[in-house]
């Protein structure tokens, strides 16, 4: 995802936005961090969608940009991923934030990234890049997924080992979650890969799919339009190859509105 925020003019906040209290931030490295808020009552929304968060400028205007949702649909707080762009017009000033400070979380999440936009099948990728993990992070801990699907993998592409933000997460504390544990026990696989670095799997995601390393590693088929779906996000490039290779396997993007065999997010592209 990119720093591409939207200084919106100056009206009643509260006509667009909950203002939200900092409780929790983490930073992951130098360019990566999380951080959690408070989630007013009145914010539903479905796992894998999207909102726009960011501050308001001294002037009174808000500066947001599009943030997944990496909590589930029951956490009681809202949890974001955020790469640090030291120029970058909101996350320069929002990779400063300390618990207490408000932030403004929009009213209307939205999105693909949803298990609306798919054809049943029996076994899901999500496959994303980089703070493209992000939606991952709660469709996870969605009882639904695990019921609408016989397997589901997790890839995380990053440049450096460091990069692998939650980890733990997949590897061990999935495992522990009173809603989703002993289904992403016996469903889930993590594959993290890295591109920069020595790492047990080294290498671009698209060329682990296209080399079928993948599904060597997996003990699985290549893709299957008949069987297999897929959620993409991550960097403009990554989509376009991966769009191309999906293509060519015959698979037909979905979206909210027709179902299909993959669905990706286009808010974070530009």
């Amino acid at each position: 995802m990119t720093d591409t925020p939207v200084a919106r003019p100056a009206r009643r906040l509260d006509a667009f936005f909950h203002i939200e209290t900092v409780t929790w931030v983490h930073h992951w490295t130098e360019s990566l961090f999380s951080f959690r808020t408070t989630r007013s009552p009145e914010l539903r929304f479905a796992s894998g969608q999207f909102v726009m968060v960011g501050l308001q400028l001294p002037d009174g205007r808000p500066l947001v940009r599009a943030y997944s949702i990496a909590s589930s649909t029951e956490d009681p707080q809202l949890e974001f991923y955020s790469i640090k762009v030291p120029d970058g017009p909101l996350t320069s000033r929002l990779q400063h934030i300390e618990v207490g400070d408000q932030v403004l979380v929009g009213k209307k999440p939205t999105g693909t990234l949803v298990l609306e936009g798919l054809r049943p099948g029996k076994r899901l990728y999500l496959v994303g890049t980089g703070t493209g993990l992000a939606p991952w992070l709660a469709l996870v801990r969605d009882p639904a997924v695990y019921a609408a699907f016989d397997q589901v993998v997790v890839t995380h592409s990053v440049r450096e080992v460091g990069d692998l933000s939650y980890r733990e997460l997949f590897e061990t504390g999935l495992a522990e979650d009173p809603r989703v544990g002993g289904a992403a026990a016996a469903k889930l696989v993590y594959y993290p890969s890295v591109t920069r670095e020595p790492f047990r799997t080294s290498g671009r995601i698209t060329d682990l799919i296209t080399s079928g390393r993948l599904f060597s590693d997996l003990g699985a088929a290549p893709f299957d339009p008949a069987a297999d779906r897929l959620m993409l996000c991550g960097s403009p490039d990554f989509l376009t190859d991966m769009k191309a290779i999906l293509a060519g396997r015959g698979y037909e993007e979905g979206a909210v509105a027709a179902a299909g065999d993959y669905v990706l997010e286009k808010a974070f592209v530009s």
